[in-house]
């Protein structure tokens, strides 16, 4: 049984989801040593202690974690919230994205007070 589930919607679309899945894929072998292979639109990864699975649809994708030892039970929470940020920053909606970097509107001066 996995010890972290993840299902999340995204609207990237197959193609952008997989080549995020990819980057996510080479930052987590750089950074871990997480080794990853695709079977189809399904990235299985594992490295000591760690095993999964991140399947990707058109429109979601289900992340699928068995952590094994008792260091990485222990570790549960701060790998969760790893495993999320990181889908947070590659995941995201791209309206969202475009409205991160648009510049801020201007607000109008306020109108001046009489007799000052």
């Amino acid at each position: 049984m996995a010890d972290i589930e993840l299902t999340r919607k995204h609207g990237l679309g197959l193609a952008a989801a997989r080549t995020a899945a990819e980057k996510m894929s080479d930052h987590l072998s750089k950074k871990f040593g997480l080794q990853g292979r695709w079977a189809g639109d399904t990235l299985h990864f594992e490295r000591p202690g760690v095993t999964g699975s991140l399947a990707i649809t058109e429109k979601d994708l289900d992340l699928t974690v068995t952590l094994v030892g008792f260091l990485m039970k222990a570790m549960k929470g701060s790998i969760e919230r790893a495993v999320n940020e990181e889908l947070d920053k590659l995941f995201a909606q791209p309206a969202a994205k475009e409205k991160e970097s648009a510049p801020k509107a201007k607000k109008a001066p306020a109108p001046k007070k009489k007799g000052a």
